[in-house]
C-alpha cells in the first residue's frame, strides 16, 4: 500500500514538474540536427532530451545486467552442486566412530 502511494506521489510530482516546465518556458528553440531541422517549444525539447537520455542509459546498462544474470546462473549451479555434495557426504556412515 505504501509503495503505491509513493509511486502515485512520484507520478504526480513528475506531472507537476512537466506542467511547471511548460508554463515557465513558452519560448521556441530552433533545432538543426543532421537528419531533421525545425522550431520546437523548449518544454518539448527538454522532455524529449530526458526521454532519449533515459533510453540511452538503459541501453548502456544491458551489458552489465546480462553479465549479472550470467554470474547469478553460474553461482546457482555451483550452489546446487555443493548442496548435493554435502547431502551425499551426510548420508555416508561414520568410519571413525569408536
Amino acid at each position: 500500500m505504501l509503495k503505491r502511494i509513493g509511486l502515485l506521489l512520484l507520478v504526480l510530482g513528475i506531472v507537476l514538474a512537466v506542467l511547471t516546465l511548460t508554463a515557465l518556458n513558452s519560448g521556441s528553440i530552433e533545432l538543426d540536427l543532421a537528419f531533421f531541422a525545425g522550431t520546437y517549444p523548449v518544454s518539448i525539447v527538454l522532455v524529449a532530451t530526458f526521454i532519449f537520455g533515459t533510453v540511452f542509459g538503459m541501453l548502456c546498462m544491458t551489458a552489465f545486467v546480462f553479465r549479472l544474470i550470467h554470474e547469478r546462473r553460474t553461482l546457482r549451479r555451483a550452489l546446487r552442486l555443493s548442496e548435493s555434495e554435502v547431502s551425499s557426504l551426510r548420508s555416508l556412515p561414520l568410519s571413525d566412530a569408536d
